[in-house]
């Protein structure tokens, strides 16, 4: 039993402009605890004798200033928590603080630059690096990711997130069973066997979230999330089986309405924030006070999942962030004194370890058995009663287990028992006459069934046929007012250009040279380079298309519209940057792949080498008839440290190519992320275009048929 208070840590974000001196003060003596200290600046609107405080001053076990970067967050808060799971221990790391102050980003990372990945990709790289290198016990792990929005909680990997509103997804509920333990009804568990597979999970949770923009940050997350890792150990052969979790907690940020201004929906999602984090304050309080004998978990479903966490079984560690700005100083303030209450809390965390119950039922049982064969072998009794239907179950498994067993030696064990090996006999002899009797008419069957139901009805056909015109009529027409709008930014741009230097240039922001009523033909996806990059997408896409359900087939209409759309989206230069990015990555490490190629080549040559030098001294010495000289050869010698320094290069090199391999990897997915949300924003922004072509259309032809009837009149 580990017996620690919770660990309480600070991070200040980066201000956007150039900040005031003197607002805050960070004080890390190396014998004393390090120390934040805010200063706030004399109003003086108040007069000039008050009684209002003029500093404020907390302690933390670490703060980190503005320029700290990711992996100092990890290798400080994180990386110690996920040895402890890896040891047995449960752990919990969370961020807590205002809207805007950077809890996403240091929990989950920035989408942009590998350098940004937060703390949940960087433990599961770490972890699963761990269980690579540890062969001695089988690890198992599963992932799964719960979204708390206004007081109801989603599962966030559910596949059917993309094709149904939230109100249609099944609601997660929280259940207690006798001795308190907290059971998620319809939270799924994900079983992740490599890096990449759960890191594809953490990709498709993220997509799913609620975000919005707000006053105060222009991606906001409106919901608390919890992404769990479930690592489960055990040594071959033992019972006792190790069970670990691991909560990476995105709390919502707190905001005060009255200084956002917001309405409407973020209200509402406000009201519901700010509640749950106010009982989560009331948690802490009561379990801050000593002799309090009720603790109230289950106001919220928060601090109902996130029980044993907060003074129970758990190593758990808390991340303040902080936004020291002028106008955040007062909830900067309630976010320190928040953590200095939760440093107040002890929790007492547990190896779990438990005996796994069906391989202890499993090993008695065929104990029992094999007492009781051996008891009927001694005695010579006849067993008379029927074998029970789980008995004849098991037989015949076994039956078919063996039929299936290309090895030649195999034998069928069914012990002693004259009922088993009867029923096994007979059983055999059904298989055969199934055989001989089914075994030809199939095929037959199979082909009569195949000619009924071969080809669909013209009437289905021609209906699908009216669609697909429909559709391709639509597409005509947004293809062809993105035309006139592109034409119409073209003629403006070259009025203003004209006006303004007294001579005609060419537009930059049109796709195609003015003038051409052609240009749709000659868009980029034409050249060699995009057909290029099309084709090495298409695998990505696929993937894609598995994990979160976005639609990939497109007519040519589609895509045309969609690769102007592209152009024009904020996120195409970041997409070409990581592209850029990535493509030199591949280079360097196919580079590296080589150099390694050619170290070994060079090291087995250099082993070689000293052998055959080793073996003319041992024979020189026969010949002449004189023992070894026991001084070392000068010229094996040097084989011998031109060896050394061609294993360490080799090593540098292959651990160089591993954090390639991890950067890469990363990279492919941000660029699927920033994919994925171009192609759900140009999907919405089809529709709408689709939905006015229609609107308008119906408009022409109501208007064309009352001209007709007044025509009439």
């Amino acid at each position: 039993m580990v017996k620690q208070t919770i660990q309480i840590f600070a991070r200040v974000k980066p201000t956007v402009r150039k900040q005031q001196q003197g607002i805050y003060s960070i004080d890390e003596d190396e014998k004393l605890t390090p120390s934040l200290e805010i200063i706030l600046p004399r109003d003086l609107a108040d007069g000039f004798v008050n009684n209002k405080r003029e500093s404020y001053k907390f302690k933390f076990q670490r703060i980190f200033d503005q320029d700290a970067k990711q992996e100092a967050i990890f290798e400080n808060i994180a990386k110690p928590v996920a040895e402890s799971v890896l040891a047995g221990y449960n752990g919990t790391i969370f961020a807590y603080g205002q809207t805007s102050s950077g809890k996403t980003f240091t929990i989950t990372g920035g989408a942009e630059r590998y350098s940004d990945r937060g703390i949940i990709p960087r433990t599961l790289s770490y972890i699963f690096e761990q269980l690579q290198k540890d062969s001695s016990k089988i690890y198992t792990t599963h992932i799964s990711y719960l979204e708390i929005y206004n007081e109801c909680g989603y599962d966030l990997l559910d596949p059917r997130h993309e094709a149904s509103t939230l109100e249609d997804l099944p609601k997660v509920t929280v259940l207690e069973d006798p001795d308190q333990n907290i059971h998620l009804k319809n939270l799924s568990l994900h079983q992740a066997t490599t890096e990449e597979e759960a890191l594809n999970l953490l990709f498709l949770g993220d997509t799913n979230r609620m975000i919005a923009e707000t006053p105060m940050n222009q991606a906001s997350t409106r919901s608390h999330c919890i992404f769990t890792i479930h690592l489960s150990s055990k040594e071959p052969g033992s019972a006792t089986v190790r069970r670990a979790k691991l909560h990476l907690v995105d709390l919502a940020g707190s905001e005060r309405v009255a200084k956002t201004g917001v309405g409407g929906q973020l209200l509402t999602e406000a009201k519901y924030i700010n509640l749950s984090l106010h009982y989560l304050e009331q948690v802490i309080v009561a379990l801050s006070e000593k002799h309090r004998s009720h603790i109230p978990y289950r106001n919220s479903m928060m601090t109902s999942v996130l029980r044993d966490s907060l003074g129970g079984n758990c190593m758990t560690t808390m991340i303040a962030t902080l936004s020291l700005e002028k106008r955040n100083i007062d909830e900067s303030i309630s976010t320190c004194r928040f953590a200095q209450r939760v440093a107040l809390i002890r929790n007492e965390a547990v190896l779990n370890e438990e005996i796994d119950p069906r391989l202890m039922i499993l090993r008695l049982q065929k104990e029992i058995q094999e007492l009781k064969d051996e008891l009927a072998l001694v005695t010579g009794e006849q067993r008379t009663e029927a074998l029970t239907e789980a008995e004849l179950l098991q037989l015949e498994k076994l039956i078919t287990s063996f039929l299936e067993d290309q090895d030649p030696e195999s034998k069928l064990e069914v012990g002693a028992d004259m009922r088993k090996i009867h029923h096994c006999f007979h059983y055999l002899k059904k298989l055969l006459t199934d055989k001989k009797i089914h075994g030809p008419s199939r095929a037959p069957s199979s082909k009569v069934k195949d000619q009924v139901n071969q080809g669909p009805s013209t009437e289905e056909e021609y209906k699908k046929l009216r669609e697909i015109l429909q559709q391709r009529d639509n597409e005509i027409n947004i293809l062809v007012n993105m035309l006139k709008k592109e034409k119409k930014k073209a003629q403006d741009a070259l009025h203003s250009s004209s006006m303004d230097r007294g001579e005609p240039r060419r537009s930059q922001s049109s796709p195609f040279p003015p003038g051409n009523p052609e240009g749709l033909r000659t868009l980029p996806l034409s050249t060699p380079t995009q057909a290029q990059d099309s084709s090495v997408i298409q695998y990505r896409s696929s993937l894609l298309h598995r994990k979160t359900g976005v639609r990939e087939e497109m007519s040519l209409g589609r895509q045309e519209a969609f690769e102007i759309f592209k152009r024009d989206h904020a996120d195409s230069v970041t997409i070409e940057d990581n592209k850029q990015i990535l493509k030199q990555r591949f280079s360097e490490a196919k580079a590296l792949g080589e150099s390694i190629n050619e170290a070994r080549s060079k090291i087995g040559r250099l082993k070689e080498e000293i052998t055959q030098r080793h073996v003319q001294q041992v024979a020189l010495g026969i010949s002449e008839n004189t023992t070894v000289p026991s001084a070392p050869d000068p010229m094996e010698e040097k084989l011998r440290l031109q060896l050394e320094e061609e294993k360490r290069r080799y090593k540098t090199m292959f651990t160089r190519l591993k954090a390639l391999k991890v950067e890469i990897e990363h990279l492919q997915l941000l660029m699927d992320k920033a994919k994925v949300k171009l192609q759900k924003e140009f999907d919405a922004w089809w529709a709408e275009e689709a939905t006015s072509l229609q609107d308008a259309t119906e408009t022409e032809g109501t208007r064309s048929l009352q001209q007709g009837w007044w025509g009439t009149l």
